[in-house]
């Protein structure tokens, strides 16, 4: 197991958290990672944790926010030479802590069809696949994808 410490982002880890998000493959068209980060960390129901290695260095990340009733996890992600070594799976813990700190009871989250090879890490550490139909409306077309 992987030395981690986990704690809130500040705003002088965006730059180093967006490269960790870029380098994992998280970045989309549609979504402004920055927009992203700042958005998250600005607001009461959502922040991002990160993993510090013992040398300084952001090597994990997660994202957690609710609405009030469910949980959610977004941009999970280990630096790609660190990986296997439970960094995820601390992550997720880390996250999966501070929604139950808030007194929610369920985490969400989602897998995009070209990032199915996580599939199985998330059902190793508990998550299982629902039927469901997820469905969006894009409230901003300029960002659509």
């Amino acid at each position: 197991m992987f030395t981690l410490s986990i704690r809130c982002a500040s705003a002088d880890d965006e730059e180093n958290t967006l490269a960790l998000w870029r380098t994992c493959g998280l970045e989309t068209p549609y979504n402004d990672l920055a927009q992203d980060f700042r958005f998250a960390r600005a607001k009461p129901n959502s922040d991002i944790l990160v993993g510090v290695s013992p040398e300084g260095r952001i090597v994990g990340s997660v994202m957690a926010g609710h609405d009030g009733h469910r949980g959610w996890l977004y941009y999970v992600a280990t630096a790609p030479d660190c990986q296997l070594h439970g960094i995820g799976r601390q992550m997720v813990a880390a996250g999966e802590e501070w929604l139950r700190d808030r007194g929610v009871v369920k985490v969400m989250l989602l897998v995009r069809d070209s990032n199915t090879q996580v599939v199985d890490f998330y059902r190793r550490i508990g998550f299982e696949a629902i039927p469901r139909i997820v469905m969006q409306k894009w409230l901003d077309p300029s960002r659509k994808g």
